[in-house]
C-alpha cells in the first residue's frame, strides 16, 4: 500500500532534484534525491546527492537514517526505512521492504513482497523476490536467488548461483553456494553446507556440520546431520538418516534408514567405515579417502592391514550387509503384496 505524508520541509530529510529523473515505465519516473540534513553515521551533509526514488512513499523522510545513494532506485510501493541503505546500482521495487540496518547494494534487486531486515546484506547480482525474507546477519550475494516463501536468516550465506525457493529455510551459520538448490520445505541450518550442484528438497533437513556437495540429492524426509558427508552422485531420500561421521558418495542410493550402516573408531586411524546401498543394489564402502565396492575395499584391506584389522573390517561389513539386506527385503514387501493383488 502506498504511503502518504503531510510534513513541512523543515522536518524532511531529502528533497527531489528538479530535472534529474529516469523513466522506468510509461508515465512513471524515479527522481534523484538531495539531502536536506546531515546524516552523521553515513557521512552525509546537506546538499549531498542521493539515489533515485519514485515518491516520498519509498524512503522514510523523518524517522531513522535510511538512505538511497549512488544510482540505486526504489520504486513502486517499496519502502526503505530504519537505518537501511540501498546503494550502488541496486533496485528495490514492488511491495518490497528494506529496514532495520539492512543493506542492498551492487546490482542486487529486491522485488515482489520480499523483506530484507536486521543486519542482512543483499549484494552483487543477487535477487530476492516473491515473499522471501532475508534477516538477521544473513548475506545473499553473487548471482544467488532467494524466492517464493523462502527464509534466509541468522548468519547464513547464500552465494554463487545458488537458489533457495519454495518454503525452504536456511539459517544459523549454514552456507549454500555454487549451483546448489534448496527448495520445497527443506531446511539447512547449524553449520551445514550445501555446495556444487547439490539439491536439498522435499522435507529434507541438513544440519550440524554436515556437507552435501557434488551432484548429490537429499530429498523426501531424509536427514543429514552431525559431521556427515553426502557427495558425488549420491541420493539420500525417504526417511533415511545419515549422521555422525558417515560419508556417502559415488552412486549411492539410500532411501531408508536401514540402507546405510556406519561404525566409528575403527581401523588403524580410528576413523569411520560407511557401508551403503548403490543404485544397482550393490554395496559401496567409504572409509577415509577410499570409496568403492565391498570387494575392492576388502582386497585393499588385505594388502595394507594386519590380520586383526582385516578381520574387524570383514565382520563389520558382514553386519552391514545383513542389515541392509533385511531393510531391502522389508522395503520390497508392500510392493510384492500389491503385485500379488493385481494378479
Amino acid at each position: 500500500m502506498r504511503r502518504y505524508f503531510c510534513e513541512n520541509n523543515m522536518s524532511k530529510k531529502y528533497e527531489f532534484v528538479p530535472g534529474d529523473e529516469i523513466t522506468i515505465a510509461p508515465g512513471r519516473t524515479v527522481k534523484r534525491i538531495r539531502a536536506l540534513v546531515a546524516i552523521a553515521t553515513l557521512g552525509i551533509v546537506p546538499g549531498d546527492l542521493g539515489g533515485y526514488v519514485e515518491s516520498e512513499a519509498n524512503l522514510a523522510q523523518v524517522s531513522g537514517n535510511a538512505w538511497v545513494s549512488g544510482d540505486a532506485q526504489v520504486s513502486g510501493d517499496a519502502w526503505v526505512s530504519g537505518n537501511a541503505q540501498v546503494y550502488g546500482d541496486a533496485w528495490v521495487s514492488g511491495n518490497a521492504q528494506v529496514y532495520g540496518d539492512a543493506r542492498v547494494s551492487g546490482n542486487a534487486q529486491v522485488s515482489g513482497n520480499a523483506w530484507v531486515s536486521g543486519n542482512a546484506q543483499v549484494y552483487g547480482d543477487a535477487r530476492v523476490s516473491g515473499n522471501a525474507q532475508v534477516s538477521g546477519n544473513a548475506q545473499v550475494y553473487g548471482d544467488a536467488r532467494v524466492s517464493g516463501n523462502a527464509w534466509v536468516s541468522g548468519n547464513a550465506w547464500v552465494s554463487g548461483n545458488a537458489q533457495v525457493s519454495g518454503n525452504a529455510q536456511v539459517s544459523g551459520n549454514a552456507q549454500v553456494s555454487g549451483n546448489a538448490q534448496v527448495s520445497g520445505n527443506a531446511q539447512v541450518y547449524g553449520d551445514a553446507r550445501v555446495s556444487g550442484n547439490a539439491q536439498v528438497y522435499g522435507n529434507a533437513w541438513v544440519s550440524g556440520n554436515a556437507w552435501v556437495s557434488g551432484n548429490a540429492w537429499v530429498s523426501g524426509d531424509a536427514q543429514v546431520s552431525g559431521d556427515a558427508r553426502v557427495s558425488g552422485n549420491a541420493q539420500v531420500s525417504g526417511n533415511a538418516q545419515v549422521s555422525g561421521n558417515a560419508w556417502v558418495s559415488g552412486d549411492a542410493q539410500v532411501s531408508g534408514r536401514g540402507l546405510i550402516f556406519w561404525a566409528s573408531i575403527v581401523g588403524t586411524e580410528n576413523g569411520t567405515l560407511t557401508v551403503y546401498n548403490a543404485k544397482d543394489d550393490t554395496l559401496l564402502v567409504t572409509r577415509g579417502c577410499f570409496s568403492g565396492t565391498v570387494d575392492e575395499f576388502l582386497a585393499k584391506s588385505a594388502k595394507v592391514h594386519d590380520d586383526r584389522i582385516k578381520r574387524e573390517y570383514q565382520l563389520l561389513i558382514e553386519v552391514a550387509a545383513s542389515r541392509i539386506e533385511a531393510a531391502l527385503a522389508e522395503t520390497a514387501k508392500p510392493e510384492d503384496a500389491d503385485t500379488a493383488k493385481s494378479r
